[in-house]
Formats: structure tokens, C-alpha cells, sequence
């Protein structure tokens, strides 16, 4: 892909927030119907389907045990769907999913902006005991949220050309890695998830962990980050790296970083600073790309 490279360092001004919803823990039945992933056991959690996850009580709904994977839908009102979609995977290490301020937030203020927002809920490879892996399993989980995505893509009003992830910490990890393995689907599957791409439209890191693991190949999607100049080196510096090796490999990349930030922010009520502006940086990069436009019929 041959196309302009933009590379933009943002630092904090002093400006404030816009109010966004609070950040409360949300009760399952605060949220919109969850669909899981798979029919039955997920590959690997055969058996294990029938145990709990577990919900944190406090001011994030911090999510464990997860064994079951899902998406929550987020769908745009009537007239303002733009065809976008995006699958956002919250952080936590893989060892929890902090899905408050790094999912249902940002999910909602993108619904609102017209672009349909799915939260996922991966399996976590790294709580204790855990049987999973991070490239196996969460990845998987990953490439089957973008499928399924795809098989629905008309009845949640979703472009598929133009169904996109966006990760933020570990989830992010997750996103990078979606962006470098990939395949086309299998074309004589019966199921027609299975027929799908998971190769996701565009990527969106936000401080993704373990940058060292992100190698970029010509395929891997237009990509989107963000940072804290003030988060420990594999991102604050990482990402820099990071923009460099993207640049090389041809991918259309925008980084911003900016001064004031860390670890963490996500998206929260009343936090002031530039940073929780990125996610208005991000839907202006989604028009410069031609990300949202009016929805095909």
C-alpha cells in the first residue's frame, strides 16, 4: 500500500476533557446483549464453558475468569450509521479486562459518532492456572470476533470492508498481532463465520504492550496510535520504534504521543488534559482514511 505517512507528536496544552459518561462498574444487565463468539466451547475451553467469570465490584468492571468469549454491541441510532466498525479489546496483562475505561466508554462515544463498537471479552493467558496462551487462544478470539463481525455485517449495518480493531495495553498486543497473522477464511467452510477474512481493515493501538513482538509485513492494515511519554519504555519509546517499522514495511500509520500522559488512561470521565482528546484524533484520522462514510445499503 503506497500512501501519504503522517507522524504527529501531541503534547498536553492544559486543555479539558470533554465530559464523557462516568466510569462505573456496569452490571451484566447494564450492558447490550452479549454474543459469544462460538456456539458451545470455544477451541480449547471445551468443558469449561459453565464457570463464571468473574466481576470485579468497584469503579472499572474488571472482568477474570473468562472462558466463554464474547462481544458486547454497541450500535449507532437510526440515520447516523457510518458503516465503521471496530472491535475493542480491553488490557489488564491478560490477566483481567479493566472493560470499563478501555471498552464500554470508548464503545459508546464511537456509537454516538456513528461507528458500530464491539467489546470483547478474550480468554486471559497470563491469570493463574491459566490453560491458555496469548497467541493461540486470545488471538483467536480476536480473528473470531472480526469474522464473526463480517458474517453479520448487514444486520448490525457494518461495512466488512471496513471492520477494524482497536486494543488498548495487552489488548493492544492482541491488535498488533491481528494486523501480522491473518488469512482469507475458508471459502468451503459450511459455517459462514468460517468463510470470513480476519484480516482486520485498520488497526488502533492504544499504549500496546510488548512492542518488541510487532514485526509489520506490506498486508498489515493502516494503523492508528497513541501513547504517554510518560509510560515505560517499550511504549513510550516503543511506539516511536514502532512507527519506524511501519513506515518501512509501507503501512499508512499515524502516531501521536503526548506529554502529560502515562499508562492507562483509556477514556474517563471529567480526566483532564489533551489526552482524552485521542479519541477525537482518531475519528478525524477515520475520515482521512475514508473510514466513515454513510453506510452501504
Amino acid at each position: 500500500m503506497k500512501s501519504h505517512f503522517a507522524l504527529m507528536f501531541c503534547v498536553a496544552c492544559g486543555y479539558l476533557a470533554t465530559v464523557l459518561p462516568t466510569a462505573s462498574a456496569q452490571s451484566d444487565a447494564e450492558l447490550p446483549p452479549a454474543v459469544y463468539l462460538y456456539e458451545g466451547d470455544a477451541p480449547g475451553s471445551e468443558g469449561r464453558s459453565g464457570e463464571q467469570k468473574q466481576v470485579r465490584p468497584g469503579a472499572d468492571r474488571v472482568v477474570s475468569n473468562v472462558h466463554r468469549p464474547l462481544i458486547y454491541p454497541y450500535l449507532p441510532k437510526a440515520g447516523t450509521n457510518t458503516g465503521m466498525a471496530v472491535i475493542i479489546a480491553p488490557g489488564g496483562g491478560h490477566r483481567a479486562l479493566w472493560s470499563t475505561h478501555e471498552g464500554h466508554v470508548p464503545a459508546k462515544y464511537f456509537a454516538e459518532r456513528g461507528v458500530t463498537a464491539f467489546v470483547l471479552e478474550y480468554r486471559l493467558a497470563e491469570e493463574p492456572d491459566s490453560p491458555y496462551t496469548v497467541d493461540e487462544h486470545a488471538l483467536g478470539d480476536m480473528q473470531r470476533a472480526i469474522r464473526l463481525v463480517r458474517s453479520r455485517a448487514k444486520e448490525w449495518g457494518v461495512d466488512p470492508n471496513r471492520v477494524g480493531v482497536m486494543g488498548f495495553s495487552a489488548g493492544g498486543e492482541l491488535v498488533a498481532l491481528a494486523g501480522m497473522r491473518f488469512d482469507a477464511g475458508n471459502k468451503d467452510a459450511a459455517n459462514d463465520i468460517d468463510r470470513q477474512s480476519s484480516r482486520p481493515d485498520f488497526l488502533a493501538l492504544i499504549y500496546p504492550g510488548r512492542s518488541h513482538r510487532y514485526e509489520p509485513i506490506a498486508e498489515t492494515p493502516q494503523t492508528f496510535i497513541v501513547a504517554g511519554f510518560g509510560d515505560r519504555p517499550d511504549i513510550a519509546e516503543g511506539m516511536a520504534e514502532v512507527y519506524l517499522k511501519f513506515k518501512r514495511a509501507g503501512v499508512p500509520t499515524e502516531l501521536h504521543i503526548y506529554s502529560n500522559a502515562g499508562h492507562g488512561f483509556g477514556l474517563r470521565d471529567g480526566k483532564p488534559g489533551s489526552v482524552m482528546k485521542w479519541v477525537d484524533r482518531f475519528i478525524d484520522w477515520a475520515d482521512d482514511r475514508n473510514l466513515r462514510m454513510a453506510a452501504a445499503e
